[in-house]
């Protein structure tokens, strides 16, 4: 199939699921969005009841199972919101949720139920009121670009808003968020990475990837045309069950990310999204893992293995400093000093 497949019948047509469960996929969809880019649908094996790209894109029944705990903003970007569009849940940075839409929607996704088809980049009114905000309060260096997904904008639209945040004198870093250059490469053009650089600030772009089978040669050369413009990349993963929770393919993934040239930064505990709980495995055996990843690879690929804590308190590195307890009833030391429950 060479469209992205975003209805049950395409899901059918493209021999990803059976044509019997066409009024499943549809119950899905009638809850979260569908999209899986020709790049992605070509990675999938669909004679692989367990392969690990069908299983981040591909809709599961599993995902209509909710569990108590789970909530529609797990992370609690809504209460950190002074305006629209834009959280501010630490002081010296923002986030600025430019766009609604994605090129794919992860089936484990922390904001299923704000993302989706139909969504746009903001207003022009509601961006210059989020743009004043961030011209308001000096103590705002950093601006990250997320959404959905920041890079469905047109370079012309990048040029502009790179511009615009440029010219606030306190306003020193710009990141971008994405998970274009792996599965929809082809939008990654000189033209766009020439509108993500501006004098004055550094710029800075997280790339999600899951999987090393993401790392295509395609995907390769997206992440070279943004290395070789001097753009600094970082790398972003969720630790998935079925996915990636073993320490050969975590290896792998690491050492991909490193060989092209993006750093190893973060990689997340699930989110307490809806329909998610078949993703998560426990954070102990997230612990282990990174014990394990420490003796296979170099220090270079050493991510930080970390919570978001309900509530928006805190983003906890799932070290012994900062968790205490077993399985999954943990103390959780938030940045004001307190200790916080969480159950997973």
């Amino acid at each position: 199939m060479n469209k992205t497949i975003t209805r049950p019948q395409d899901l059918v047509d493209a021999g990803l699921v059976a044509a019997e469960a066409t009024a499943d996929m549809a119950k899905i969809g009638a809850h979260y969005a569908i999209a899986i880019t020709p790049e992605i649908a070509a990675l999938i094996d669909p004679n692989d009841p367990r392969d690990p790209i069908a299983a981040q894109f591909v809709p599961s029944l599993a995902e209509l199972n909710v569990l108590p705990q789970e909530n529609a903003d797990p992370i609690s970007d809504a209460a950190f919101s002074p305006v629209q569009g834009l959280v501010h849940r630490y002081p010296d940075r923002v986030l600025l949720k430019v766009v609604s839409v994605c090129p794919v929607y992860c089936r484990f996704c922390f904001r299923r139920e704000m993302v989706g088809p139909g969504g746009e980049a903001l207003s022009g009114d509601a961006l210059d009121t989020a743009i004043d905000y961030i011209e308001a309060r000096p103590e705002i260096m950093e601006v990250i670009m997320t959404g959905g997904d920041p890079f469905m904008l047109s370079p012309r639209r990048v040029a502009d808003l790179t511009a615009r945040l440029a010219a606030i004198p306190h306003v020193k870093m710009l990141r971008w968020h994405t998970r274009v250059p792996v599965v929809d490469s082809c939008r990654v053009t000189p033209e766009l990475v020439a509108a993500l650089r501006a004098k004055g600030v550094a710029t800075w772009v997280a790339i999600h990837a899951n999987h090393p089978r993401e790392f295509t040669d395609s995907a390769c050369a997206a992440l070279a045309l943004m290395a070789d413009a001097g753009i600094a990349l970082v790398s972003q993963s969720v630790l998935l069950k079925g996915v990636n929770d073993d320490v050969e393919t975590l290896a792998d993934l690491m050492r991909a990310f490193l060989i092209n040239r993006v750093k190893p930064y973060y990689l997340h505990h699930p989110d307490l999204a809806p329909g998610t709980s078949h993703f998560r495995g426990t954070i102990a055996h997230g612990q282990d893992l990174m014990r394990q990843l420490r003796t296979r690879v170099s220090g270079l690929a050493q991510p930080t293995y970390v919570l978001d804590v309900p509530g928006g308190a805190i983003k906890a590195p799932l070290s012994g400093s900062y968790v205490q307890g077993d399985g999954e009833a943990l103390m959780v030391l938030s940045r004001d000093g307190s200790w916080l429950d969480y159950k997973g």
